[in-house]
């Protein structure tokens, strides 16, 4: 008969191999946590520099559009713009960090990070295109981590299994629009519209681009003073000079048929209204045929001589006419074109022969703006703000 201490130390045997086990499977069981655990904090390492590769490749290629702009105002070439816009997307680029560095951007060469180019539309899969005809200006940002440049992402605890790191990149466009063949703005929006109620005929338009006109003020940027002097960039007088076709210049209602004296000052100034598109009746866009007509009459009122003197030397938009037809307050212009266009001299009083309102030339940004396809020249100078295609 088995006496009672066999009973016990055959009982401790078997506690002794359970606890046994217990610490082999404890043991098992905190190696796959830990790796489990090691495997999560690289992921999410990853996924946190996944987000910011992203972050610098969006705000580099919004900077890029950005610098485009700030070259067409200024009036760069096209091969000092591309790389202005790549030495601004690279700084842009450098303020950021990806997995607690700053990345550089390739700018030269075949693979170079920073693309200039055009959109026919705002899909994000589109290449970049040439063809100046492309209603989109956009500039294209690719953000590299890999083995040639920046690095990899590098692991903390995959190391262990032999991957030191992963490869990753992002890439960015953003665009403007440059082609724009209208304006709309949201009813009761507090939104405007800088567009002046006066008219140029399109013959006057193209021969002061291929060099007519006069050049005898300049604009200064830095300050934004005008002054009398050469600047390369021809000028065109918008008071009338006459009546009838081509020739004519004058002003167009852009809100309720003959705009008061009052209508016209505020637009100088402040720009075209909801309300005043609202009273038009009729969209502030070219038609299938790209047409718009306006009613108007043939002068510029002395009335607002200090409300356009107010605004010399800032840019505003005209419309410019291929035909008119009528007289007085009668008159229908026919507008085939929007153009950016600085203020830089204004005189209304005198003589006929004295009168001036003289412009040039000038790239100018502007919301509610609505725009064109590749068919035509629906606008010259006049972006839209820029904005992320993906």
């Amino acid at each position: 008969m088995m006496t009672r201490s066999w009973v016990q130390a055959l009982g401790n045997g078997r506690n002794r191999r359970r606890r046994g086990a217990t610490v082999v499977l404890a043991i098992f069981l905190m190696t796959l946590l830990v790796g489990m655990l090691a495997f999560s904090i690289d992921i999410g390492y990853l996924a946190a520099s996944k987000s910011e590769i992203q972050r610098t490749a969006d705000s580099a290629a919004l900077a890029g559009c950005w610098q485009v702009y700030d070259a067409k105002v200024a009036g760069r070439a096209e091969t000092t713009m591309l790389n202005e816009v790549s030495l601004t997307a690279s700084d842009i680029a450098r303020l950021n960090t990806v997995s607690n560095s700053a990345p550089s951007l390739l700018t030269t060469g075949t693979e170079s990070d920073v693309k200039l180019g055009y959109l026919p539309s705002l899909q994000s899969s589109q290449n970049l295109s040439a063809s100046l005809a492309d209603p989109y200006r956009a500039v294209r940002v690719t953000v590299r981590k890999s083995a040639a440049i920046n690095g990899q992402v590098p692991f903390f605890f995959a190391r262990i299994f032999g991957k030191s790191g992963m490869e990753i990149n992002a890439e960015a466009t953003a665009a403007m629009a440059q082609q724009v063949k209208g304006f709309q703005l949201t009813p009761g929006s507090q939104s405007t519209v800088n567009l002046l109620p006066f008219a140029l005929d399109l013959e006057t338009w193209q021969a002061m681009l291929s060099g007519g006109g006069t050049d005898q003020y300049s604009f200064t940027s830095t300050n934004g003073q005008v002054n009398s002097g050469s600047d390369g960039i021809r000028e065109v007088n918008l008071y009338p000079q006459g009546t009838g076709s081509p020739g004519n210049r004058g002003t167009v209602d852009i809100g309720g048929a003959n705009n008061s004296t009052a209508d016209i000052a505020r637009q100088i100034v402040y720009g075209v209204s909801s309300q005043d598109l609202v009273d038009l009746g009729k969209p502030l866009t070219f038609g299938t045929d790209g047409i718009l007509t306006l009613n108007g009459d043939t002068g510029i009122s002395a009335g607002v001589k200090d409300e356009l003197a107010s605004i010399i030397g800032q840019t505003r938009i005209i419309p410019v006419f291929a035909s008119v037809s009528g007289n007085g307050n009668n008159a229908t212009y026919r507008i085939v074109r929007w153009v950016g266009v600085r203020i830089l001299f204004v005189k209304l009083t005198g003589s006929m022969s004295s009168k001036k309102l003289i412009v040039q030339p000038a790239s100018i940004q502007t919301r509610g703006v609505v725009v064109g396809d590749n068919t035509r020249t629906w606008s010259e100078g006049i972006f839209s703000p820029v904005v992320l295609v993906n």
